[in-house]
């Protein structure tokens, strides 16, 4: 088989892979907080334990009115869903999902080429609170900015202290070079990657953009239809890609107990849903935090703890060096 058509079946997987578990993810949620909460609605949607309830709110969406505010700026309005949702695609591509070429593209600085993208794609929000012309979408917008800047540090500290335990940014070597070891030595700036990952993401108990109580619902208050559903679908691709982020960096991505090289992938998408089904329950089990609590989060405990990670790292790699 030449090299063209195994770019093209590999991108051809990343595309199915980016339509299919995002949407995935979502109906979990959906059964999730359903059981969680006692909520009987998603329930019922087709029958059989509302089997039907993503395929009704794709219809919903889609029947509603595309609505544009006559003040808002039309370009960056229209721009924004798809500044928030195509990055996530793009990232996808560079995450390894089994040994032996079992990615689509194999960067040697893919860690931080994936780490770039899903600052991007948090552009997306800020595009949508700017150009909406309404005071709540612009402190929604204010707020995601906020987060960015206090996450994004933490968020970086934590991916580099794995990139220098494994001494390449290239997400497959990382995977080939980790052992299982590590759990205990990386468990801190494991713990600091998903939590910065999660306030990123805007996922509560980090949703203070979106604060409903307070501002209606942040940068996405004017949207409707099918843009609004893919700044939700760009949500559950973000899960789908901070999971598996983590599961390359910090739980030996294929790697499992038994035939690593025939069910690498299997291992892999285990572990992806398992951290997903945490953001869920996150979600259900915590309260929004207050934006000063955020604030404190970050930088006077996340940052210590991903540089008490980096120092141990320093430590250790030079001690078996």
């Amino acid at each position: 088989m030449s090299d063209l058509a195994i770019i093209a079946i590999k991108l051809v997987l990343v595309v199915v892979a980016f339509l299919v578990l995002p949407l995935v993810v979502g109906q979990v949620e959906h059964k999730a907080m359903a059981h969680m909460q006692g909520r009987l609605g998603p329930m019922y949607a087709g029958g059989f334990h509302g089997w039907a309830q993503l395929v009704a709110d794709g219809v919903k969406f889609a029947q509603k009115e595309d609505v544009v505010p006559a003040a808002a700026d039309r370009r960056i309005f229209s721009l924004a869903p798809a500044v928030a949702l195509i990055p996530y695609l793009v990232v996808l591509i560079v995450i390894p999902v089994g040994p032996h070429g079992q990615v689509g593209v194999s960067l040697d600085p893919g860690l931080f080429f994936a780490l770039a993208m899903i600052g991007v794609a948090v552009l997306g929000a800020l595009m949508a609170g700017w150009s909406s012309a309404n005071k709540y979408s612009l402190l929604g917008g204010m707020r995601v900015a906020a987060q960015l800047l206090s996450y994004e540090l933490p968020m970086v500290l934590a991916a580099s202290s794995v990139a220098m335990a494994a001494g390449t940014l290239n997400l497959s070597r990382i995977v080939d070079h980790w052992e299982w070891w590590w759990l205990p030595w990386q468990a801190i700036g494991a713990v600091v990657f998903f939590v910065a990952g999660l306030a990123e993401l805007r996922r509560p108990p980090f949703d203070m953009p979106v604060a409903d109580s307070e501002i209606i619902f942040g940068p996405y208050t004017e949207y409707t239809g099918l843009r609004f559903a893919f700044f939700l679908l760009a949500e559950y691709a973000g899960i789908v890609v901070l999971s598996a982020l983590t599961t390359v960096l910090f739980l030996g991505g294929w790697k499992g107990p038994v035939m690593d090289t025939e069910l690498g992938w299997l291992w892999t998408l285990i572990k992806v849903m398992i951290l997903a089904f945490v953001v869920i329950w996150l979600r259900v089990s915590y309260p929004r935090m207050r934006e000063d609590q955020l604030q404190k989060l970050a930088w006077a405990g996340l940052v210590p703890l991903a540089l008490v990670q980096l120092a141990l790292t320093g430590v250790i790699k030079v001690a078996i060096s």
